[in-house]
């Protein structure tokens, strides 16, 4: 038999609905209560004020896109770390149309974590969560052969999250200019040769 969902997972569902359609700085106690079907008395007392309510509905956007870059890596976990970066940005950066709820959601929560000191400590968490399972597999992927993984390999993982990160926000300004992964994988081989090319 399914569990009955309680009061506060209505709440944090209806504010994530919210969040979607209506966007952070737009949307009410009321709007989050009306799409729960509860009280509006019922934020105060699970989460003690609405601005907490959606801090941590967006939370668990972050958390759903960060489970979404978790599942790509683990899907070519078996691969070369080339593999494992190509399967990432397929997953993200060439499905921003198929996951646009959490893309939306994901964007909403870079401006509250700006006053939200317990946003940003979540967020925070999230990407260090990515950053050390990207690290741990690129390692189990080099382990028996003799590629040594780079001191800077959590540095890499990061450039390349906000690669991901900086390549959302243009797609929702303009998708069609926005590259797709084997266009974006390209650039960084030649980034990459430019970095390494003497100066004349």
């Amino acid at each position: 038999m399914q569990q009955l969902r309680t009061n506060r997972d209505k709440l944090l569902d209806g504010a994530l609905a919210c969040l979607r359609e209506r966007g952070y700085g737009n949307t009410s106690s009321r709007d989050i209560a009306r799409a729960a079907g509860v009280n509006v008395a019922s934020i105060n007392y699970h989460f003690g004020s609405k601005d907490a309510l959606l801090d941590d509905a967006l939370a668990r956007c972050f958390s759903t896109w960060n489970q979404l870059i978790q599942e790509a890596f683990d899907r070519s976990a078996a691969c070369s770390p080339y593999e494992q970066m190509r399967a990432v940005l397929e997953a993200t950066v060439d499905s921003f149309e198929q996951i646009r709820p959490a893309v939306y959601a994901c964007i909403e929560s870079y401006a509250p974590a700006l006053r939200s000191e317990v946003l940003r400590e979540r967020l925070a968490a999230g990407y260090a969560d990515v950053r050390q399972r990207s690290v741990d597999l690129a390692h189990a992927a080099l382990a028996g052969t003799d590629v040594q993984p780079p001191e800077s390999l959590p540095t890499i993982v990061s450039v390349l999250m906000a690669v991901v990160d900086g390549l959302m926000i243009q797609w929702i300004a303009d998708p069609s200019a926005t590259p797709r992964s084997a266009e974006v994988l390209q650039a960084l081989a030649d980034i990459g040769a430019v970095v390494r090319s003497p100066l004349p």
